[in-house]
C-alpha cells in the first residue's frame, strides 16, 4: 500500500512542478509592480535588484493619486465600464433565452454570426468602428466607447448565457405559465435567478475586459483629454528624465484593485457558472 502511495505521488510529481511554475511565471510580475510601487526610487534605479525592499515607501503611491485627472479618469473608468457590463447583460440575456428557448427561422445562422464575432480580433474592427464613429459624429464620448465595450463582451455574454439557460428544465417555466404567468414573467421568477451563477462569470468577463482595454480608448475614439480611462492615464507618469517606474508602478497597483476586489467578489461562482455555461449547447 505504501508503495503504491509512493509511487502515485511520484507520478504526479511533474504535475505539480508544471503547476507550481505556471503559478509562478503568471504571479511573479504581479508580484513585481506592486513591490516596486513600495520601493524608494533610489532602490528601483539600483542595478542589483531586490526582491523584498529593504525600506518600503508610500512617496509613489501618493504621487499617483494627486497626479493630474487621477479623480475623473477613475470616474470615466468605472462609468464606462459598468455601462458596457450591463448592456451586455441585458441583451445577452434576451438573445440568449430566444436562441435556447425558441424556434425560429435563421436561429442556427444568428448563433454561428455570434460565434464568429467572439472569434474575431478587436484589431480587424478598429478601422470600421473608427468610420462609423466618424460618420455619426461619434468621436471624443465616452458613450461611443461604453458602446465599443459592449459590443466586445456581447458575444461572450450571450453564448455562455445560451449554454447556462439550456441547463434549466423547460418545465419550469411552463408550469408557471400553467399559472398564469406570461413568458417573460416565467423567465423573471423561475429562469433568472437560476442564472445567477452565469451573469457572475460573464460580468467578471465583461468588467476585466473594459477595465483593462487601451487601443480603442488611446489610439481611436478618445482624444480630448478629459474622457479619458485609466488604462490611457497610467502612460502620463513621465518627466524630462524618462519614465517615473515608481509612480507608474504605484498608478498599475491602484488600477488593478477594482478587478481584483469584482474576482474576488465573485469568484465562487465563476467556476460554477463557466462549468454550467458549457455543458449544452
Amino acid at each position: 500500500m505504501r508503495r503504491r502511495s509512493t509511487l502515485r505521488r511520484l507520478r504526479r510529481l511533474p504535475l505539480h512542478a508544471g503547476a507550481a511554475l505556471t503559478v509562478l511565471v503568471c504571479l511573479f510580475p504581479v508580484y513585481w509592480m506592486a513591490v516596486t510601487a513600495f520601493k524608494p526610487s533610489r532602490d528601483i534605479q539600483s542595478t542589483t535588484p531586490q526582491f523584498v525592499p529593504h525600506t518600503w515607501t508610500l512617496e509613489h503611491f501618493r504621487t499617483a493619486v494627486h497626479a493630474a485627472g487621477f479623480a475623473r479618469f477613475w470616474s470615466n473608468s468605472l462609468l464606462v465600464t459598468v455601462g458596457a457590463v450591463l448592456l451586455s447583460l441585458v441583451i445577452g440575456c434576451g438573445a440568449a433565452f430566444a436562441v435556447a428557448r425558441m424556434r425560429w427561422r435563421g436561429r442556427r445562422q444568428f448563433v454561428l454570426a455570434v460565434f464568429v464575432a467572439q472569434m474575431a480580433p478587436w484589431e480587424s474592427l478598429i478601422i470600421p468602428v473608427y468610420i462609423i464613429a466618424r460618420d455619426t459624429d461619434m468621436l471624443d464620448r465616452l458613450l461611443t466607447l461604453t458602446l465599443v465595450y459592449f459590443m466586445v463582451t456581447l458575444p461572450f455574454t450571450t453564448i455562455v448565457l445560451r449554454g447556462f439557460i439550456a441547463t434549466i428544465p423547460p418545465e419550469l417555466e411552463e408550469a408557471a405559465r400553467v399559472d398564469g404567468c406570461t413568458r417573460f414573467g416565467a423567465f423573471r421568477r423561475i429562469a433568472l435567478p437560476l442564472l445567477a451563477p452565469g451573469l457572475m462569470a460573464t460580468s467578471l468577463f465583461g468588467f476585466i475586459t473594459a477595465w483593462n482595454e487601451f487601443a480603442y480608448a488611446n489610439f481611436l475614439i478618445i482624444k480630448n483629454q478629459d474622457n479619458r480611462t485609466l488604462p490611457v492615464w497610467l502612460s502620463s507618469f513621465k518627466n524630462t528624465f524618462g519614465t517615473d517606474w515608481g509612480a507608474t508602478m504605484a498608478a498599475s497597483t491602484l488600477f488593478a484593485l477594482p478587478a481584483l476586489g469584482v474576482f474576488l467578489l465573485l469568484q465562487r461562482h465563476v467556476t460554477s457558472g463557466l462549468a454550467s455555461g458549457a455543458v449544452k449547447g
